[in-house]
């Protein structure tokens, strides 16, 4: 299944108008939060990705909550997308799993959404064998690096990819990061960014 994955936009306009260019080549497009900045303008990029007819996995990033984001989705009248936040679904016969959210809590104050990593367990509950998982933040020293060096990602996050095994596993979040590609166990982990990735995995069932 081919995928078009990116987060972190901030309001960026101009990327998201890329990102509808690519998505007409795709099967999947994957948007792992931060649509807004600091909770305001989440519908700015939203405007221009609603253009996007392929189905599209959203979860939020700390930059905006999950109401807001599917308030947003509702507003914009971005019909092909889906709103994950604790929940799942099945796209051509794939599974998704969906958490968003600074997972462990960030420095950044109130008006950041965040989980503790406790909180964030029961979210992650619902992941599958096999799933795709998209997450704002990304699993401990993986894909987490920022500008300083040190690791800023989710010790649950990484425990429940180990654990279980997605196929595939989407977040951002990290800035310094983005773009880059890790394994965990036998998963493939993405820190998309904004600027968009196009990747194939062989999301098939063994």
């Amino acid at each position: 299944m081919k995928f078009l994955c990116f987060s972190d936009l901030h309001r960026n306009v101009e990327a998201a108008a890329k990102l509808v260019e690519f998505s007409r080549d795709v099967d999947v497009v994957i948007g792992a939060g931060d649509f807004a900045t600091r909770r305001e303008g989440v519908e700015d990029t939203l405007n221009v990705l609603s253009n996007i007819t392929k189905p599209a996995i959203l979860v939020p990033g700390n930059g905006e909550s999950a109401l807001e984001l599917e308030n947003a989705v509702q507003v914009t009248k971005w019909k092909s997308a889906i709103v994950l936040h604790g929940t799942g679904c099945v796209v051509e016969g794939v599974e998704f799993w969906g958490v968003g959210g600074g997972i462990p809590v960030t420095p950044f104050g109130d008006w950041s959404y965040d989980f503790s990593e406790v909180e964030a367990r029961p979210l992650l509950s619902g992941c599958k064998p096999g799933s795709v998982l998209v997450v704002h933040s990304p699993p401990l020293a993986t894909v987490d690096h920022d500008s300083s060096g040190q690791i800023r990602g989710s010790q649950v996050i990484r425990e429940v990819v180990e654990a279980v095994q997605p196929k595939f596993v989407v977040c951002g979040h990290i800035h310094s990061d983005w773009g880059k590609k890790v394994r965990l166990a036998n998963t493939q982990v993405l820190n998309a960014g904004p600027h968009g990735v196009l990747i194939d995995i062989d999301v098939s069932v063994d």
